[in-house]
């Protein structure tokens, strides 16, 4: 009889995260939150980090929130994670548009102006794609998030499967494992609730 114990148990890839890094959640992870997500770091230092789910979308739209953009095409809004989750945040590829911007990786930039991004927005300049807004940040203190990718929540990536400012549902997940290689597969056949089975 062959033995099926070890079927998922997959060799990690060891990269450290950074800045600008990507999170990939493990198959086994059933967090409300963070089941099946991918996350963009947008800091990541010895205090502590950052970064926002990339993959889960709101039922909200950024107009529920700013009346001046109510007639624009619905723009909308991702769970960014459990943290200030009455706050809106945002990633943007506006490299040189938005003041006070700060830059996580090459032509991507987390906050900066939000007048002159709304400006930006009201002169119904293109969107998709290069805006994403999120409620809520998903945080780390010092040494948790080491702590929680030694202890196999996590994958890092420095690359996904796809554009991360049109990123959404199950489907980006299991992209961004793809793209680390052949051998997670099994994770992305790997059931959301293995007591179903």
């Amino acid at each position: 009889m062959v033995a099926y114990n070890n079927i998922f148990k997959i060799k990690r890839n060891n990269l450290l995260p950074n800045k600008g890094s990507i999170l990939i959640s493990d198959p086994f992870l059933q967090d409300a939150y963070f089941q099946r997500s991918v996350v963009l770091l947008v800091e990541h230092n010895a205090n502590g980090s950052m970064g926002f789910v990339l993959n889960k979308k709101t039922d909200l739209v950024i107009s529920d929130f700013f009346s001046d953009l109510e007639n624009l095409s619905d723009i909308p809004i991702y769970l960014g994670g459990p943290v200030s989750s009455n706050r809106l945040f945002f990633i943007h590829t506006l490299d040189g548009l938005i003041p006070d911007s700060l830059q996580i990786a090459e032509g991507l930039y987390f906050d900066g102006d939000f007048d002159i991004l709304k400006k930006y927005i009201i002169d119904r300049n293109l969107i998709k794609g290069k805006i994403k807004f999120f409620l809520g940040y998903s945080g780390w203190t010092k040494d948790q998030l080491r702590f929680e990718i030694k202890g196999n929540s996590w994958m890092v990536s420095h690359s996904v499967g796809g554009n991360i400012m049109l990123a959404d549902g199950e489907s980006f997940w299991k992209n961004s494992l793809e793209v680390l290689g052949n051998q997670y597969k099994t994770w992305i056949n790997y059931p959301k609730d293995p007591h179903l089975n």
